[in-house]
């Protein structure tokens, strides 16, 4: 959970995504951090859409929790049905349609689903729904920091003393429900004494590196260094780097992790200079119906993020590619961290039995 700041001379909370008692939604507007705190409140589920497809809550649990509670503010709207699952179809797509790689979507507005089909008339619908979207939330942070004690754990196994750890993208409490994926275990070992310094990736697209987990890790009082993402190979060099800790948006039968842009190439990295390099996703993200991860289709950005330069933007002449994500092979991950457990040396055999219904936890 992030921490407080003064804005306009009142006291605010840094909580990205939070249910108001007047049922409206507020979002942490992302694209104005670090410079602005601003709040963005949403009384539908057309305007929810609208802040996921434009990036004022973005992270892949944060996009599953804020489409659970577009869902919830939709049935308020409309108050009452005889057919709620006919009422809210529309609201449903919708939100499914905003993103297509991130599966904490599909993945959240799946539980609204069910829940919906469980309700009769005569139950208080939009207040089930709101129930079943504020569980969504409350699982995430839990899992969140499951993760993170299973990940520092992993991290001590080996050395107890404080190690150097590197950072690609934004998943902690701003891309989840309030503690974070990767930046939580990175928050957990701080908390152990295991962390010397956390090394921070620029983060193209967007700047998420530089642009909010440098902050957040300010807000924490951890120690970081930012460093531009092709200066990886050079700190691995020469900075004695322990771990490479990324997210993970979705994760293929065979281990194949989908991640932010940039993190392939680190893995390769790592291998080669004899760095650890860890996943951490919710079990949600394990998808075995995607055999392998170069089956997905990868969402790409606009040039004009690399064509604008302050009030200038460019004519190169030539096409231009910015990718959202990239696939990092199985073979070159030593461990994915989930909240059922870690998977070390991830393969298909492996990550079908953590997410078997029959598995002891």
């Amino acid at each position: 959970m992030l921490q407080s700041k003064t804005v306009s001379g009142e006291q605010v909370s840094l909580e990205s995504i939070e249910w108001l008692s007047s049922r409206r939604l507020r979002l942490l507007d992302q694209r104005r951090l670090p410079d602005r705190i601003v709040y963005c409140e949403c009384s539908g589920a057309a305007e929810v859409a609208e802040a996921i497809a434009s990036m004022v809550v973005r992270g892949g649990s944060a996009i599953g929790i804020a489409a659970a509670y577009g869902i919830a503010l939709a049935a308020e709207s409309i108050g009452s049905s005889d057919d709620w699952e006919a009422a809210l179809a529309a609201d449903f797509d919708m939100l499914e349609g905003t993103q297509s790689t991130v599966i904490s979507l599909s993945w959240a507005l799946g539980i609204m689903r069910e829940t919906l089909r469980k309700l009769t008339v005569q139950h208080d619908v939009p207040a089930r729904l709101l129930q079943a979207a504020i569980a969504v939330h409350e699982s995430d942070r839990e899992a969140n920091r499951s993760m993170g004690k299973l990940g520092m754990q992993l991290i001590g196994r080996r050395q107890k003393k404080p190690q150097r750890i590197m950072l690609h993208s934004n998943d902690g409490a701003l891309a989840s429900g309030g503690y974070g994926t990767s930046l939580g275990v990175v928050r957990a070992a701080h908390e152990a004494g295991l962390v010397d310094v956390v090394y921070i990736s620029e983060t193209r697209p967007l700047l998420q590196g530089s642009r909010l987990t440098a902050w957040e890790l300010s807000q924490a009082d951890i120690p970081a260094q930012l460093h531009i993402d092709s200066a990886a190979a050079h700190l691995m060099k020469n900075e004695n780097i322990n771990w490479v800790v990324v997210a993970a948006d979705r994760i293929a039968a065979n281990g194949d992790a989908i991640c932010k842009t940039g993190t392939y190439a680190l893995a390769v990295l790592a291998m080669h200079h004899g760095v650890r390099f860890m996943v951490v996703a919710s079990s949600y993200c394990i998808d075995l119906a995607l055999e392998v991860g170069d089956d997905l289709s990868l969402e790409e950005r606009s040039s004009r993020e690399l064509l604008q330069f302050g009030e200038r933007n460019i004519d190169t002449g030539v096409p231009v590619s910015n990718p959202v994500f990239d696939v990092t092979p199985a073979d070159l991950i030593d461990v994915i961290v989930t909240e059922k457990g870690l998977v070390e040396r991830p393969d298909e055999r492996k990550l079908a039995d953590l997410v078997s219904p029959r598995r002891l936890h």
